[in-house]
């Protein structure tokens, strides 16, 4: 049996007993959680959040430069007021540049920025710069940064 097919197994369990189906489309807590991708970080279960809580939106480093598109419709159609940048200890994107991936991919991937970062704690300030300096993202929007630690569970802001 594929891992997949193992999913959609679990996921007949899990409607068994389904009882959200009426929460509303914008997220209860107006919050919306930036994060990385990887498997070690589950940000709902990191931030004690519930379904039906926030937007969590994520990607390779928990980029805000790529989540960017997500963030706009949040705020604008769904009413978040808050930004949570969740970035991790031992983070994949840290210690790779781009050449390295083009040479392993080929010329078709030249066109990509990976947006490799080097230095963990420089990468959720520049995230927040970034979203506050955008003028997509209302001045009174708060954003805030933090680190996850993926042998504590702890996260610690970022000033």
């Amino acid at each position: 049996m594929s891992v997949t097919d193992e999913l959609i197994r679990a996921n007949e369990s899990y409607a068994a007993s389904f009882d959200k189906g009426d929460l509303p489309v914008p997220p209860g807590k107006r919050v919306a959680v930036v994060a990385c991708m990887d498997a070690r970080l589950i940000p709902t279960k990191a931030l004690g959040l519930a379904e039906g809580d926030a937007h969590v939106i994520r990607n390779a480093g928990g980029l805000a430069k790529d989540a960017l598109r997500s963030l706009v419709i949040s705020q604008q159609l769904l009413g978040t007021q808050e930004v949570v940048i969740l970035h991790h200890t031992e983070c994949g994107m840290l210690g790779f540049k781009n050449e390295d991936l083009y040479e392993k991919l080929g010329d078709e991937a030249r066109e990509i920025d990976f947006l490799p970062f080097s230095d963990l704690e420089q990468s959720v300030r520049d995230d927040v710069r970034f979203l506050k300096d955008s003028p997509l993202v209302p001045d009174e929007v708060s954003i805030r940064g933090f680190v996850y630690d993926v042998k504590t569970g702890r996260v610690a802001e970022v000033s």
